[in-house]
C-alpha cells in the first residue's frame, strides 16, 4: 500500500522543523556575545599604561594588549581622551590588519568580522604617542575571550624620538601636509616593534617626538623638557603625579636619540651650535640612570637614519665617547643604521623605511640576546 500523501507531508514538516531547530541552535550559539571588561585577566597588557577600576588607559606609543577571541565578530569599546581623535592598530593572528581612528565625543564601538570556526589572537596597539593623549579601553564583546598563549621570554625597550614613535610613517589615509601632525603616526609598524615581533619578544616604547638628550628639535631646553627629565614619568612629560613603575625589566634597551640635539630647528628661532660635550655628558648620565633601574640590561646605542654626512660622523663619535665611559663593559654596544633617504612626512622614515631599519637591526639584537 502506498503511503498517504498526508503522511509524507507530515513527515516532511517534521524533518523541516528539526532542521530549523538545528540551524537556530547553531545560529544562537554563534551570535551569543559576552562582555569582557578591560580589567578582566583575559587581556595581556604591555607598555606605558594606567589601570583604573574597569578601564585601562593606553598612554605610550605601541602600548596595548592581546587576547584570544572566538566568535563571528568582535566589538571593541574605546575612546580618545584628548579632546580630538586618536588612532590604534589592530593585528589578527600575528598579522597587521588595519589602523583605526577613534573620536573623543563618545565611546567608539568598532566591530571586526571574524571567522567563527576557531579562536583568533587579537592585538590592539596605540598608534600614536603619549603627547597625543590617552586611549581609554572599556572592554570587548564576542562569544568567548581567553588569555593568549604567549611564549615570550624576552622584553625589549626602545627609547627615542619621533622616529621611534613612527611619526610620519603611515600615509594610508591622510597624505603628508594634511590633517593633524599625528595623523600619519603608526608605532606598531615602526622599527622597534617590528624587530621585537620578529624575535618573539615583548616590547615597550618610551618615545617623544621632537625630544633630545640635552636639547630638543626647536628648543634649547628652556621651555621644553628633555628625555632625562621625563623618562621616569608615566606620561613622558613633566607630570610627576604618575610615575612609571619599572616593574618590567627589559633584557635589551635600545636608545635612539641625537637627531633633535643635532638639528637646526625651524631655521627661524635662534639655535646654538651643537654642544658635543653636553650631549655626551647627558647621554652618559642617562645610561647610568637606566643601569640604576635595571643593572642587568644590555644597552644598545643607536645612530639615526635621519642624520648623515658630517653630522652623522659627529653623532657616532659621541656615542663612542659614551660607551668609552663604561670601559670594557660588555653590556654596552653601538649599532649604526645604514644611510637612507626617508620617504615619510617631514623627512621621517615611512613604513617601508622602518622595515629596512628593522631588517638591519634584527640580526644585531639577535646576537646580543645569545
Amino acid at each position: 500500500m502506498k503511503p498517504h500523501l498526508y503522511q509524507w507531508t507530515k513527515k516532511g514538516s517534521l524533518l523541516l522543523l528539526i532542521a530549523m531547530i538545528l540551524v537556530s541552535c547553531k545560529q544562537s550559539k554563534t551570535d551569543v556575545t559576552n562582555l569582557y571588561k578591560a580589567n578582566d585577566t583575559v587581556f595581556d597588557y604591555h607598555g606605558r599604561l594606567l589601570k583604573n577600576d574597569d578601564q585601562v588607559v593606553l598612554i605610550g606609543s605601541a602600548s596595548g594588549f592581546e587576547f584570544n577571541a572566538l566568535g563571528d565578530s568582535l566589538e571593541l569599546m574605546l575612546k580618545s581622551d584628548n579632546g580630538s581623535h586618536n588612532y590604534f592598530s589592530l593585528s589578527i593572528d600575528g598579522k597587521y590588519h588595519n589602523r583605526y581612528q577613534i573620536s573623543s565625543d563618545s565611546i567608539n564601538k568598532i566591530t571586526i568580522a571574524l571567522m567563527p570556526e576557531e579562536a583568533h589572537e587579537i592585538g590592539i596597539y596605540k598608534a600614536t604617542e603619549a603627547a597625543n593623549g590617552p586611549i581609554v579601553f572599556y572592554g570587548a564583546k564576542t562569544r568567548n575571550i581567553s588569555h593568549p598563549k604567549l611564549e615570550r621570554t624576552t622584553t625589549m625597550e626602545f627609547i627615542g624620538n619621533s622616529i621611534t614613535c613612527g611619526m610620519g610613517a603611515d600615509l594610508s589615509s591622510v597624505p603628508c601636509g594634511e590633517g593633524e601632525w599625528f595623523d600619519q603616526h603608526n608605532a606598531y609598524l615602526a622599527y622597534g616593534p617590528r624587530v621585537a615581533r620578529s624575535l618573539n619578544a615583548d616590547y615597550l616604547l618610551s618615545s617623544v617626538s621632537g625630544i633630545g638628550m640635552y636639547r630638543n628639535w626647536n628648543d634649547e631646553n628652556l621651555n621644553e623638557p628633555i628625555m632625562p627629565e621625563v623618562y621616569d614619568n608615566l606620561f613622558l612629560n613633566t607630570d610627576t603625579s604618575h610615575k612609571y613603575s619599572f616593574d618590567d625589566k627589559p633584557d635589551i634597551i635600545c636608545i635612539c636619540l641625537g637627531t633633535n640635539d643635532m638639528s637646526d630647528g625651524d631655521g627661524t628661532k635662534p639655535r646654538l651650535p651643537f654642544n658635543k660635550e653636553k650631549f655626551v655628558q647627558n647621554y652618559t648620565k642617562f645610561v647610568e640612570h637606566l643601569f640604576g633601574k635595571n643593572p642587568e640590561a644590555k644597552m644598545v646605542l643607536l645612530t639615526s637614519p635621519m642624520v648623515s654626512g658630517d653630522k652623522g660622523k659627529i653623532l657616532l663619535e659621541s656615542l663612542k665617547e659614551v660607551k668609552g665611559h663604561f670601559g670594557d663593559d660588555p653590556k654596552i654596544s653601538i649599532f649604526q643604521f645604514g644611510e637612507m633617504q626617508p620617504n615619510g612626512c617631514t623627512s621621517h622614515p615611512d613604513i617601508e623605511d622602518h622595515k629596512t631599519m628593522a631588517d638591519q637591526l634584527e640580526p644585531f639584537l639577535k646576537k646580543r640576546l645569545e
